[in-house]
């Protein structure tokens, strides 16, 4: 058997048409901090959980493959997991986010809200209950 790759961090790379108000979102409601950024990127990392996110602008000439060098976000959910999700609800809708769904539980125990940043992405809490 093959030893497992070893993965030394983790990045999600999103092409938004405007990168500056994806970052500027998941710097004011989740902390994110900004790593590096030039003309068409914004590289972020969280302290928390070693996840970097970084926003592509769309159309660069750059992405690779071309074939899907379009905008992110039908479908997905940025989804992170957190100890007291009314409270965060509470503090990220008072802050002025779009919220999609107010919190709420599945039978199998899965209490998450969701919030749309300005380009339409989604991003959820999760708190499992």
């Amino acid at each position: 058997m093959e030893a497992a790759i070893k993965i030394t961090g983790t990045a999600l790379s999103l092409n938004v048409p405007d990168t500056d108000a994806s970052a500027e979102f998941a710097k004011t409601h989740f902390g994110f901090t900004e790593v590096m950024s030039d003309d068409g990127f914004v590289s972020l990392a969280h302290p928390d959980t070693g996840l970097n996110v970084v926003f592509l602008r769309t159309g660069l000439a750059t992405f690779k493959p071309e074939s899907i060098a379009g905008a992110a976000g039908q479908g997905m959910l940025i989804a992170f997991v957190v100890d007291d999700l009314d409270a965060e609800f509470d503090r990220i809708s008072a802050a002025g986010a779009t919220v999609i769904t107010e919190p709420e539980t599945e039978p199998w125990g899965e209490r998450y809200c969701q919030f749309a940043d300005p380009n339409g992405l989604v991003w959820q809490l999760v708190q499992w209950v």
